[in-house]
């Protein structure tokens, strides 16, 4: 077990940035289509290709998923992975031509201290095809991808994921790119929101302070800092288990608890937080509609884990508008 979102057996990551400009993309591979869904709590998503993942419609299975930076200059990205996979032979087939099908989202990171005078042609195809040719098992955490360029409220953000095996044999693992409005961290502390859910030291093993006092649930946020309005946690759930469609829907409903979990205040109207839900269908559940909720609540947790661990591994840049967790607090808080 790595840990890491690849855990899920026939799933790998690929992570792409460019410093200079403080943006990146992720990219989602598996070795075959799964089956994907996608639920959206955040006010101000940016998404592509996520309508047909409703549960009704005709498409069963994706070939990618993509997370990227740049806002809508991003929604560019999965036009590059598609591309690629094009070329691959992957994809629905129409005649003599494939067509992938690569959902994908964005999160806001144009003013983060990055040069974005990126002139008549915004990077984001040209990232996403790079990150997609970066495809492998293990990939880095933090400033990477597109966590390169994430921030909070009151922090560096970045790009997490966890993952944990049940007593079933069934792998649940998450990944998410945690750029939200609000914060990760337990007021002015170095302590977490997600500290009851780590596992180890993975994310410095601080756990809770004593108590919360009611400054640190006033909801202080990037808008307090007159910083931008627009921001998100983009993520992905995964599992071996086989799941429907609906199921997988389902799955990525209960993930979002965890975006909850770690984020305060989290699923406002300046969010975009969504959670994508994909099964690759290698192990099949004794009992599928009670097995759900062991599901769910590690998708949950995976989700809070990672969020925590994307903020605790971002690495300092020249031009960050804001420190990192570990230049705030040191190596262990």
């Amino acid at each position: 077990m790595r840990n890491l979102l690849t855990d899920v057996a026939g799933i790998k990551v690929g992570n792409v940035q460019d410093e200079k400009l403080k943006s990146g993309v992720t990219v989602i591979i598996p070795d075959e289509p799964v089956v994907a869904s996608v639920h959206v709590m955040g006010g101000a998503p940016g998404t592509r290709e996520t309508d047909l993942l409703a549960p009704e419609q005709t498409v069963e299975t994706v070939d990618a998923l993509v997370l990227s930076g740049g806002s809508a200059f991003g929604l560019d990205a999965p036009g590059g992975v598609m591309n690629l996979l094009a070329q691959q032979g992957r994809g629905l087939i129409f005649g003599d031509k494939r067509v992938p099908i690569v959902p994908g989202a964005i999160l806001f990171d144009l003013v983060n201290g990055g040069d974005k005078d990126w002139g008549s042609r915004p990077p984001y195809f040209d990232l996403g095809q790079a990150a997609a040719l970066a495809v492998a098992d293990e990939f880095a955490l933090g400033s990477v991808g597109a966590g390169t360029g994430a921030t909070t409220a009151n922090l560096k953000g970045g790009l997490g994921s966890a993952s944990v095996r049940l007593e079933s044999g069934v792998t649940v693992a998450a990944l998410v790119a945690a750029n939200p409005i609000g914060r990760v961290t337990i007021g002015e502390s170095a302590q977490f929101w997600a500290a009851p859910f780590e596992v180890g030291n993975e994310f410095g093993g601080l756990g809770l302070p004593p108590r919360v006092d009611a400054e640190a649930l006033r909801p202080i946020t990037k808008v307090d800092g007159a910083r931008n309005r627009a921001n998100t946690a983009i993520a992905v759930v995964a599992t071996d288990a086989v799941l429907t469609k609906a199921q997988c829907k389902r799955l990525a409903i209960m993930a979002h608890d965890g975006v909850a979990r770690a984020i305060w205040p989290a699923h406002m109207p300046f969010d975009g937080d969504l959670v994508f839900a994909i099964s690759t269908g290698k192990r099949e559940l004794a009992d599928p509609a009670f097995d759900m909720i062991d599901l769910g609540a590690a998708a949950a947790s995976t989700m809070s884990r990672s969020i925590a661990r994307g903020i605790y591994e971002a690495s300092a840049a020249d031009g960050d508008t804001l420190p990192t967790w570990k230049e705030r607090f040191g190596a262990k808080g």
